[in-house]
């Protein structure tokens, strides 16, 4: 089993494409379309590659619960990648700044980035191989 892809109610995909794109230069969109959800017009798009991807629909109405509170809902997403170092440059190329900063750790560099629609997105390389170690 693994994680195929998460689904977010946005307001602008477009912007949400160009963090994504920055994010994940080698994803594309999968497919994309629109239809009508609860009698609500909406378009949707599906940004991945053959095995994981974001799907992303525009009827969202709402601002994204306070990050810094304690509704809830969604805290944040994950991704790994090999070079977190290149991933903030692409970022910040992109228009995009870092909106915290990850735990100190020998085993790991993380970094947090804020999307256009208000989702926590942080970025993790890891430095060591042992899940015990990664997961201090």
């Amino acid at each position: 089993m693994y994680f195929e892809h998460v689904n977010l109610v946005v307001d602008d995909i477009q912007k949400m494409l160009t963090f994504y794109q920055a994010a994940f230069p080698h994803w594309a969109i999968r497919a994309e379309g629109g239809d009508n959800w609860n009698g609500k017009p909406r378009r949707w798009l599906h940004f991945g590659d053959h095995y994981q991807y974001i799907s992303m629909s525009d009827h969202g109405e709402s601002a994204n619960r306070e990050n810094a509170g304690y509704q809830i809902g969604l805290a944040h997403l994950a991704f790994v990648t090999d070079n977190l170092a290149v991933l903030v440059e692409r970022m910040q190329a992109a228009g995009f700044s870092i909106f915290g900063d990850g735990a100190e750790s020998i085993y790991r560099k993380n970094i947090y980035f804020m999307d256009p629609a208000g989702f926590e997105v942080e970025f993790v390389e890891y430095l060591s191989d042992e899940p015990r170690l990664r997961n201090s």
